[in-house]
């Protein structure tokens, strides 16, 4: 199992990286499975796959240290986060050439990552103040950082508390969400014009460590937003906000427990949802509501968790083999899988191989872990 990359950098963050928490599994019933498409084309890796290292990134064994490449735009800009030898986080931006800029959004900030760039170069993300508290910030393309905060946001950084930009479209808004004082949590938008919305979905949670959660990948151009929120039975759900403000739950057929990662630009959302006794598995929610469900070839327990998808309906994730080893997948839109793995550093094999995010034009960014528990991005060209 891969813990949570946010953790390792110094963030609270409601994403799981491997099985979804116990407590989904514990209370997820399984149903009859309409759609289910269980491909059985797999095939080996045809792209081009380099390897991301930040000049700076910490090599030490085991501590997190390493290069999180976390999204990449359709001009080839890729960004995200390093930690350094000191176990300080800072963000980063690649250039298509290989150019790297890194970034702190504060001068007080602990840790800086960048989890989303548009098409214009501009940046969103989180960064933790001297106290651990968490704000949101914008890095405009010639480097100027505005932070930002939510209004009920708390304070209280031993608790994970504060506010978490994510993702961010054409336009410049900026979805995330707020932890209050309660510990409990709400999603946001913010407008180009920095106007902040908060809103919750129907049914969730208002307990500690529940509520209303949207991440780096979930905006899209119109501006529907899509998430999850955990409920007051500690249940995972999918849900989809429109731009007029009605939010639509939802959870995939063999749910609950759905955690909604990624939404294109038609409204099409994927993401993945544990069920009793055979894991997680991936899903595809049509902008009609209808649902495809899947198994990469040779995923076993804890299963296939799908991160993002593109305007075609191609989805990458990862999953893990029976010996526990996680390796990157892209499913085409005719349902046909490629398994890849990213490549040796330094001589060391790669553990883990995880996709975070593909564009337009099929090129993908993401992270893997060698053995010796160190942490490099990757950049998989078409």
């Amino acid at each position: 199992m891969i813990s949570t990359t946010r953790q390792k950098a110094g963030f609270v963050s409601r994403s799981w990286i491997g099985a979804p928490p116990k407590k989904v599994m514990a209370v997820c019933l399984p149903v009859c499975v309409l759609g289910l498409a269980l491909s059985v084309k797999a095939q080996p890796s045809k792209g081009t796959i380099i390897s991301i290292d930040v000049p700076g990134a910490g090599t030490e064994a085991n501590q997190g240290q390493g290069t999180f490449a976390f999204h990449v735009n359709n001009q080839g800009l890729t960004v995200g986060w390093y930690t350094d030898a000191s176990n300080v986080t800072h963000g980063f931006l690649r250039a298509r050439d290989g150019h790297i800029t890194t970034f702190d959004a504060d001068v007080t900030a602990q840790s800086t990552a960048a989890n989303s760039v548009n098409n214009n170069g501009v940046i969103s993300g989180v960064f933790q103040d001297a106290s651990s508290v968490s704000h949101g910030f914008l890095r405009s393309r010639d480097g100027t950082i505005t932070p930002f905060d939510a209004p009920g946001a708390g304070t209280d950084g031993n608790q994970g508390q504060g506010t978490f930009g994510e993702g961010i479209n054409p336009v410049g808004a900026i979805n995330g969400y707020y932890t209050d004082a309660n510990n409990v949590s709400h999603g946001f938008l913010r407008t180009p014009d920095g106007a902040l919305t908060e809103f919750d979905a129907p049914g969730a949670g208002t307990g500690a460590n529940q509520g209303t959660f949207s991440g780096d990948k979930g905006i899209n151009p119109k501006g529907e937003i899509e998430g999850w929120y955990i409920d007051g039975s500690n249940v995972y759900h999918g849900f989809l906000r429109t731009l007029d403000g009605a939010i639509t739950p939802f959870d995939p057929p063999g749910g609950p427990g759905a955690h909604a990662l990624g939404i294109n630009p038609a409204g099409a959302i994927t993401g993945s949802y544990g069920d009793v006794g055979s894991g997680v598995h991936g899903f595809l929610r049509a902008p009609d509501d209808t649902f495809t469900t899947f198994d990469a070839p040779g995923a076993a327990i804890p299963g296939t968790f799908a991160n993002s998808l593109n305007p075609s309906q191609a989805i990458i994730g990862y999953y893990f083999d029976a010996k526990g080893v996680a390796h990157g997948f892209l499913r085409a839109p005719d349902g046909t899988f490629t398994s890849f793995d990213a490549p040796l550093v330094g001589g060391q094999p790669v553990q883990f191989t995880v996709p975070n995010f593909i564009n337009a034009a099929g090129m993908i960014v993401g992270f893997s872990f060698d053995n010796n528990g160190l942490a490099h991005g990757f950049l998989r060209t078409p």
